[in-house]
């Protein structure tokens, strides 16, 4: 029997292998979405991601036979462990064959790397931040992924399962939306209402609002304020703020980014936001593994300036606490539908929400939805 060798990512070389090996696993997979090389790679470099500032990582390789069968991240968020009363080391970035011996050899890498540290839990998959991906999806393995989600062949919970001692930690949804060919009446009377009851109106940025005028870092003041309590979630410093603003924010097409704004505040106060792209799914499968050059770039650029896709993803929504009761996010969604039906856009990617957010779930009561992809975090004591 051969034996599983695991080898810690000690240069640049070996982590464009560890990034690699994503893309030779999942190459003639349907339903997987090449990532986009750059964007792992930014991630994973300590000089590149703001993240390390709270967090330390290490990557591991699992060889047999010479070859490699699998990868996983270990990481210590040091932020989120003081919010939550936790000492958790996270995995991440988990991919392997269809071998038990390697999925175990590499979950037992990352216990043992957080037991060294002091940890007394692990729990995952989870990225850095809830900016990345998180989550083994264990429903809806025959649906097509996106960039944003991960997605695994079905014996990665087998796996898990197997090992014993793990448990589920947290449960995300993920909903495809039919954009309607109007807004519903219920939906746009009830933005109506709600804006002249509280005063509220829509804004679109400028691309100087955003970048220059500090809207862009508002926004992302929003999502520390709207996710704070979620599950696992770890304050975005300033840095890291910086860092996503200038990654996304610069890049996005101003009319499918909308928010809300209270004027009974003199400064007209920026209270709910909802940011949406275009789907790079298709434009993604045309990469040579994720890489913009030769001919990825023409693709993508297809997808973002001229919207030649047939989905619209919900990248991120937020309102802040003491307005969501109110109903501030049916202006949201009241503009972007009318956004969504001018691009001609056919569907909506709903982004991961927890099982248990209901006041979240329940917007798409209004709306054709289904409820088709389904990720878990799952936690063990260590």
């Amino acid at each position: 029997m051969s034996q599983i060798e695991i080898r810690r990512v000690t240069n640049l070389r070996e982590l464009k292998n560890f990034v690699q090996f994503n893309y030779d696993l999942y190459r003639s997979c349907q339903q997987a979405v090449p990532f986009l090389y750059s964007e792992e790679m930014n991630t994973l470099r300590r000089d590149r991601n703001a993240a390390f500032e709270c967090c330390e990582a290490d990557y591991f390789i699992a060889y047999e036979d010479g070859r490699a069968v699998g990868r996983v991240a270990a990481i210590i968020n040091r932020r989120a462990n003081e919010r939550w009363g936790r000492q958790q080391v996270r995995f991440g970035w988990l991919d392997f064959v269809d071998s038990p011996a390697v999925s175990r050899a590499l979950l037992e890498t990352v216990e043992q790397w957080g037991r060294e540290r002091g940890m007394t839990e692990i729990a995952g998959p989870l990225g850095f931040t809830d900016m990345d991906r998180e989550g083994l999806l264990i429903e809806g393995f025959d649906e097509q992924a996106t960039m944003y989600v991960n997605y695994n062949y079905p014996y990665y919970v087998d796996h898990l399962e197997q090992m014993g001692g793990w448990e589920k930690d947290n449960d995300y949804m993920e909903y495809r939306v039919k954009v309607p060919e109007r807004v519903p009446d219920k939906f746009h009377k009830i933005a109506e209402m709600v804006g002249k009851r509280y005063n509220l109106h829509v804004h679109k940025f400028t691309r100087q609002e955003l970048i220059d005028g500090g809207k862009g870092r508002e926004v992302f003041d929003i999502i520390n304020a709207t996710y704070k309590d979620l599950y696992g979630y770890s304050q975005l410093s300033q840095k890291q703020i910086d860092q996503l603003v200038d990654q996304y924010i610069k890049i996005a097409d101003l009319n499918l980014v909308t928010s809300i704004e209270d004027w009974n505040t003199p400064e007209h106060r920026m209270i709910g936001f909802g940011i949406t792209f275009p789907s790079f799914t298709n434009a993604l499968r045309h990469t040579r593994d994720g890489r913009m050059l030769p001919f990825g770039w023409w693709h993508l650029l297809r997808a973002l300036k001229w919207h030649k896709t047939d989905t619209v993803d919900l990248l991120l929504i937020g309102v802040l606490p003491e307005y969501r009761a109110k109903g501030a996010n049916s202006l949201i969604f009241d503009d972007l539908i009318q956004q969504f039906q001018r691009y001609g856009f056919k569907w909506a990617e709903a982004m991961p929400q927890m099982e248990s957010n209901e006041g979240v779930r329940s917007q798409w009561q209004y709306l054709e939805a289904t409820q088709h992809r389904k990720h878990r975090c799952y936690r063990k004591l260590l």
